[in-house]
Parts: structure tokens; C-alpha cells; sequence
């Protein structure tokens, strides 16, 4: 049972999680579960992989945190790897994706009052998800989490996600400054758009002078089968987020920009005081270099491919299975009625999932899962969509 001394912003949990190892954890009575959703997208590389747990032991032991008043060697390292992966400019470290994604919002506005405008405006989507802190939450697309908050931040714009006449039909509104937009929506129910969304959304902000703002929290550092996922469009957005995978489970995030999104904020205009310290960049580096070491993004791509054609085979003629979707290893099953229920039928078989949208079965799990565990994962999930039956 949960302690009266937490806030009750989770509801009641009823497993405790305290050893894991790879895809799998175990629980305080010892029981052992696969994870298919990797900590919601953040352990790629699964848990308590050597290369990071060397990583965090060895800077801890040697400077943990000075704060940005001085310069932080693994910071700038981080900076140059990260902008060269992504073809930006330059970053701007933090502790989240939430935050990430409130420092490409600031980025926006002071670019957008750079040019005179009296309400500087960002495009966003309907069902999306960007964060809890008051800006990104007023971007978010979700009046669930955004209920009891009000008055929300001003400033944003909202329309139908893959739509991208939407976006032209906007063309009219001289305050807007950017468009907002998750390549895959993956708090909204795993939605991938059309094959060309993203260069479409690429066109419409060149034609007008407005920055194309991608978050990539958890679509990106190679969980969609390339660090990015824009990078299957052969696009460059003008400023990306990402956070999650970036640590694998040490809490990290970045705002990249290039270009004259690069030069838009100043000394001054933003910081933090966690943010890109020492271990974080530590950490973040030793991923990038076990990603890259171990192949994981190219392992995401293959086993994303095969969980589909798995999953398509066994159950997509099935009547209780609207859609399969997904890219790389960040794959939904939409059913057709709210199935909450199946992530405690999942748990009860040593198995980790996650409902999302209500009625989406969501899995994330580690990039680099071996072939037992993929085995038992698909295996788990097909048997779970077989046996559901909508409550009368």
C-alpha cells in the first residue's frame, strides 16, 4: 500500500518494483515480470546495463554537479554528439522532457516577439502529449490532464493531427510562430501519420516563415528504428526535444535547434540548475555510445518490423482488434472497448504493459531485448488480445 506521506497523484500502486536486470525486474516478494514498456520508453538499453551503471558509479565518484556557472566538459561532449546525430546547431540540456519541451515554447515565443508579434502563437495537435508543466500542458491535446488547471497558457493554436491542410488553412493567422507536432502521438494512442506528414508540416513552414518544432521525448534516440524519427522523412526540423531514451533512467533532456532557431536564445533567456550537469552527461554519453556499440537502433527497426508482422498474423483479423500500428519498437494494438483490465491480466502472467487512449494496448520494450525475451513478449500479447472480451 502506498504511503500516506506521498502526494495521491498516482492513485494506489500495488506492485513494488525493487531489482532489474536487463528486460526484466523483479518485485519485493521476488517475482519476476518482462518489461514491455521499458519505464514508458526510457530504458532502451534495458536495466542496469554495465556500460551505464559503470558510467554513473565512475562519475559519481568524481564531480557530480557545479551548476552552468561553469563549463562542464561532459556537457559540451553531449552538445557535439548530439548535434552531429541530429544535423542541428546547437543544445540546451535539462532534466525532462516536460522541460525540453518548455524550452523549445520560450524558444518560440522570443522568436516570434523578435519579429513583432503581439501573441506570438505555436500550431498543436488534437491528442497529443508534450508535459504537466503549465506551458507544455496548454499544448498538450488532452482535456483529461488538462482538467482543474485552467486558465491554461494562451498562445496555442489546435488542430486535427495528420492533417496537414489544417495547418495550411491557418496560413490567414499573422501571429502564428511554429507548429508543434509528435511524429508518432504516443500518449494519444501510438498514431502514425501519413508517410509524408512530417515533409508536408516541412513545406508549410518554409512557405511561411514558421519553425517546425518536433518532440521526439519518446520517439526518439532510436526507438522508432533511427535516432530520430524524422530522420525516416530525409527532413530537418528547426528545433527537436528529446529526453527519455536519452538517459535510460537517469533523468536528462535537450532542446536542439539550428539554424536562426539556433541563435534565438541569449544569456539570460533560459536556464537550469540541474540541467546538463556533470553525471547526466556522463550517462547520456554512455548510451550514445552503446547504442551505437551495440546496434541497437538497427536491432529497434528489425524487431519493431517482426513484432508487427507477429502480432498481424496472429490477431488483426480478430473483431475485438480495431488497428496495428506502430514504428520501430513503439508498437499500439487499438482495440475496440476501454481494456484497462489487460495490465493487470499481463502482470498476473509475469508481463509488463501498458494501456494507453484508453483502449491501446502500448508496447515499448528495450531496443536491445533478446530473442527468449521477444519470444515470450509477442507470445504474451497475442494470447492477451485473443481472450479479450469487451465488458457487456
Amino acid at each position: 500500500m502506498t504511503t500516506a506521506a506521498l502526494m495521491n497523484n498516482y492513485g494506489d500502486r500495488t506492485l513494488t518494483l525493487v531489482k532489474g536486470r536487463g528486460a526484466r525486474v523483479w518485485d519485493d516478494a521476488g517475482n519476476a515480470y518482462l518489461d514491455g514498456i521499458s519505464g514508458i520508453a526510457v530504458c532502451g538499453l534495458g536495466h542496469c546495463h554495465p556500460a551505464i551503471t559503470e558510467a554513473i558509479a565512475t562519475q559519481a565518484d568524481t564531480l557530480v554537479h557545479t551548476s552552468n556557472l561553469y563549463n562542464i566538459p561532459a556537457q559540451e561532449k553531449l552538445a557535439e554528439k548530439l548535434v552531429q546525430l541530429a544535423g542541428m546547431d546547437n543544445a540546451f540540456f535539462c532534466n525532462s522532457g516536460t522541460e525540453a519541451n518548455e524550452a523549445a515554447i520560450k524558444l518560440a515565443r522570443k522568436w516570434g516577439n523578435e519579429q513583432g508579434k503581439t501573441c506570438p502563437t505555436i500550431v498543436v495537435m488534437e491528442h497529443s502529449f508534450h508535459g504537466r508543466t503549465m506551458g507544455a500542458l496548454s499544448a498538450t491535446g488532452n482535456s483529461k490532464v488538462q482538467a482543474g488547471f485552467a486558465p491554461l497558457v494562451e498562445g496555442f493554436v489546435r488542430v486535427p493531427y495528420d492533417d496537414p491542410a489544417a495547418v495550411a488553412a491557418l496560413a490567414h493567422n499573422d501571429q502564428i510562430v511554429a507548429v508543434l507536432v509528435e511524429p508518432i502521438q504516443g500518449e494519444g494512442g501510438v498514431h502514425v501519420p501519413a508517410p509524408d506528414y512530417l515533409n508536408q508540416l516541412r513545406q508549410l513552414c518554409d512557405a511561411r516563415g514558421w519553425l517546425l518544432m518536433l518532440d521526439e521525448i519518446q520517439t526518439g534516440n532510436g526507438r522508432t528504428g533511427k535516432f530520430f524519427a524524422y530522420q525516416h522523412n530525409g527532413i530537418l526540423p528547426d528545433v527537436v526535444t528529446t529526453a527519455k531514451g536519452l538517459g535510460n533512467g537517469f533523468p536528462i533532456g535537450a532542446c536542439l535547434a539550428r539554424g536562426a532557431a539556433a541563435k534565438v536564445l541569449q544569456a539570460g533567456n533560459h536556464g537550469t540548475t540541474f540541467g546538463g550537469n556533470p553525471l547526466a552527461c556522463t550517462v547520456a554519453l554512455a548510451v550514445l555510445d552503446t547504442l551505437e556499440r551495440e546496434g541497437c537502433i538497427t536491432l529497434a527497426a528489425n524487431r519493431g518490423a517482426e513484432l508487427l508482422q507477429r502480432l498481424s498474423t496472429a490477431v488483426a483479423d480478430l473483431p475485438q482488434v480495431v488497428d496495428i500500428r506502430g514504428k520501430g519498437l513503439m508498437v499500439g494494438v487499438e482495440l475496440n472497448a476501454p481494456c484497462g483490465e489487460l495490465v493487470g491480466l499481463a502482470r498476473a502472467r509475469g508481463l509488463l504493459l501498458n494501456v494507453t487512449a484508453g483502449n491501446t494496448l502500448r508496447l515499448l520494450p528495450t531496443l536491445n531485448i533478446n530473442d527468449e525475451d521477444f519470444t515470450e513478449l509477442c507470445e504474451g500479447v497475442i494470447e492477451l488480445v485473443k481472450n479479450f472480451s469487451p465488458a457487456a
